[in-house]
């Protein structure tokens, strides 16, 4: 995993964080062609695809930003479906997200080789990564977060404790009447002074940007979170690298809305 250290004596200048992407290859060509010119590491929050129109473009975009040594993914829950679909393990598929994924893998000139890769690097994708005063995962911080690193199994086992909180987020165990779970962002208060949670997963922007809150104890989360792949633009936050960890710099919303 990348450190501070390791980006500066690499030549970036500093970090650019990306929300979920969910299909949204033109979106997510313009977050990568702005890290590239910026000279930024790129660190993507999970769920690269479904629901967007060119999933498999996004796909092989993340996964040539990681052969340059240009960034990563995190595991978000969408990543850990999909590599369990490929796998062929029985699971509910929705049309318009998962199954439309899987459509335009199997369509794919690349689909062998497309298939493949997905599968060994959502399986060997970190569940969340601390950089400085930063920590950067799908759904939700948990304490436990700053004193281990992810598994290097995340994305192959199921997903259970900090893994299922990072991925899944904090759950009440009901539905709402959208049919989806009821997420809790009290995890939030329990983040400590000086630290930013960096996390997608759940879309609570109003204004199509990002939404920073801070906890009791002083800690901020930013929300990146807004709606690429399903009407709305992709997010990202750019970080200057500097000597007492990592200062947040600006925040950005592409032009370019999903179809």
């Amino acid at each position: 995993m990348p450190s501070p250290d390791s980006l500066r004596a690499a030549g970036f200048s500093g970090l650019r964080v990306v929300g979920d992407v969910h299909g949204d290859a033109r979106g997510f060509a313009a977050a990568v062609a702005g890290a590239d010119a910026a000279g930024l590491f790129l660190i993507q929050l999970g769920d690269l695809t479904d629901h967007g129109p060119d999933n498999p473009a996004v796909l092989r975009a993340m996964f040539a930003v990681m052969d340059a040594g240009r960034g990563l993914f995190i595991l978000g829950n969408h990543d850990h479906k999909l590599r369990r679909a490929l796998l062929g393990q029985s699971l509910r598929v929705e049309r318009d997200g998962l199954g439309r994924t899987m459509e335009q893998i199997a369509a794919a000139p690349d689909a062998a080789a497309l298939k493949a890769r997905t599968i060994a690097e959502i399986g060997r994708a970190p569940a969340w990564v601390s950089l400085g005063h930063l920590l950067c995962v799908h759904a939700a911080f948990h304490d436990g977060m700053l004193q281990h690193p992810s598994p290097p199994d995340a994305g192959q086992a199921r997903p259970e404790g900090l893994v299922g909180r990072a991925i899944f987020g904090q759950v009440t165990g009901r539905r709402g009447a959208d049919g989806f779970p009821i997420r809790l962002i009290g995890w939030v208060d329990r983040i400590p002074a000086g630290l930013t949670v960096l996390v997608g997963h759940d879309n609570r922007s109003r204004d199509g940007r990002p939404v920073t809150m801070t906890g009791q104890r002083g800690g901020r989360a930013i929300f990146l979170d807004t709606g690429a792949g399903k009407g709305g633009a992709l997010a990202w936050q750019d970080f200057t690298l500097a000597e007492a960890g990592i200062e947040a710099s600006r925040a950005d919303v592409s032009a370019v809305t999903g179809s």
